[in-house]
């Protein structure tokens, strides 16, 4: 069975509209295999007395993969070390990535009751206090330019971006059947491919992919960063994924839904390795 456009299902009156995509070829074996890794790093025993550092580490390396997604790809102890993130475009994209981390686990309950909130709430976060006011924390207007250099998909009109944007905030606050894979991956998609603000999209969708799997309870503490997984699968595999879900194919959005498991998956081996440098006194 195909699947429609992403902006129809997402604006159909249907009750549950993600949960036939829980049902394209993949899908299921992906949401599977993502809920075995997430439950093998929390059954770590560094876990049990030692969460709160995994956390921490999670949210520093998902920012540094956010922000080499666009394009400030900096080592793991540069980000680490610096605290002037206000200089050149770089440091910038850098310091939005390390903010809307940090902003991302503040927003939760607003999440579930007010989505357009927090997106808003993210753009003002990343694009900083240097902003100018009358654009940030607000879709953008008719003929208001887009600054997403990686992304090439068509950029839908202003009117699309409000319409779509209404239907993914009301599936947000219905809630549905769908695995916490596909929602994340269909919040992530789609601010990817509406690009509502004028700047940091990619940051946001990220960000948002990242308050989606806190808030489903599938990673509950924050350890798990899609982030890293999607920088080390590569922007160029990242941008074809993506393409999948933009062409709104069954197969394109089955495999973008398995790219965004496979980026869970980086991330929890990311997050286990911390806990074996932490279990060995390295780290």
């Amino acid at each position: 069975m195909g699947v429609q456009c992403v902006g129809s299902l997402l604006m159909s009156s249907a009750s549950d509209p993600l949960a036939a995509l829980g049902s394209l070829p993949g899908v299921a074996e992906a949401v599977d295999s993502v809920r075995k890794a997430v439950d093998r790093v929390y059954g770590h025993r560094v876990m049990r007395r030692r969460s709160g550092e995994i956390t921490s580490e999670a949210a520093l390396r998902g920012a540094r993969g956010s922000a080499a997604l666009s394009g400030a790809d900096w080592a793991l102890e540069e980000v680490r070390r610096r605290t002037d993130f206000g200089a050149e475009a770089e440091a910038r994209t850098v310091g939005a990535a390390l903010r809307l981390t940090a902003e991302a686990g503040q927003l939760l309950s607003i999440w579930r009751q007010s989505p357009l909130r927090v997106l808003a709430r993210l753009h003002l976060v990343a694009s900083g206090s240097t902003a100018d006011g009358d654009v940030v924390g607000r879709p953008r207007l008719a003929g208001e330019p887009v600054d997403e250099p990686f992304v090439t998909a068509p950029l839908p009109s202003a009117d699309e971006v409000a319409g779509r944007l209404d239907g993914l905030s009301r599936l947000i606050i219905a809630g549905g059947s769908a695995p916490a894979l596909v929602t994340s991956a269909v919040v992530h998609g789609e601010l990817l491919a509406l690009r509502p603000f004028g700047s940091y999209n990619g940051l946001v969708a990220r960000a948002a992919e990242r308050i989606v799997l806190i808030n489903s309870g599938l990673d509950p503490k924050a350890i798990c960063p899609a982030e890293v997984g999607h920088a080390e699968q590569g922007r160029e595999a990242y941008l074809a994924a993506f393409e999948g879900y933009a062409s709104g194919t069954a197969e394109g959005m089955a495999a973008w839904i398995a790219h965004c498991g496979r980026a869970i998956e980086l991330g929890v081996r990311e997050s286990t390795a911390v806990c074996e440098a932490l279990q060995r006194g390295a780290a």
